[in-house]
């Protein structure tokens, strides 16, 4: 078994969202709308955009498996982490696209691949993520993964559970 990650294209879009369409991702992701409003929102994190976030399609021995992204967590703006002063810590976000996946240690596996790959670049010294306090599944997920939570925050998307993980 092996977890890969391909940078997100315009062309994945349409399959991106139909996945956020899937009622087990919907739940913590929340309604995400049109196709138009998925490019709008996810094209300047594909290959081609401009934004300092990423989104990857995560592939398990080469068939889609679900979406991840990463960010640099300082200066990120819309509210998310305003008090955040180190340049090197990155935020994750990921979803496994398949409903029969759940349960099965492969978001565990996909988020330890994840993390492996970031900590790659030097300059990253940690990295954070941002589940739903009552999203139970995730959470026990990252504590798999090495994580750490640190306690509840207040973010644009409301409360969540601030974990953590140290290079």
């Amino acid at each position: 078994m092996k977890i890969t990650f391909r940078p997100l294209t315009i062309g994945d879009l349409p399959l991106l969202h139909e996945w956020l369409q899937r009622p087990h991702v919907a739940e913590w992701w929340g309604e995400q709308g049109s196709l138009a409003d998925i490019k709008a929102e996810f094209e300047p994190l594909t290959d081609r955009g401009s934004s300092t976030t990423r989104a990857y399609i995560a592939q398990l021995d080469g068939t889609p498996l679900g979406f991840t992204q990463c960010y640099v967590a300082m200066g990120s703006g819309d509210g998310w982490w305003p008090d955040e002063r180190d340049p090197g810590v990155r935020g994750i976000d990921q979803f496994l696209a398949h409903e029969h996946h759940l349960g099965r240690g492969l978001g565990t596996a996909m988020v330890r691949a994840f993390v492996e790959q970031i900590f790659r670049d030097p300059a990253v010294t940690r990295i954070q993520t941002d589940p739903a306090p009552e999203n139970a599944r995730a959470i026990r997920c990252y504590e798999k993964a090495g994580f750490r939570a640190v306690g509840e925050v207040d973010t644009p998307d409301g409360r969540a559970l601030l974990m953590i993980r140290e290079r």
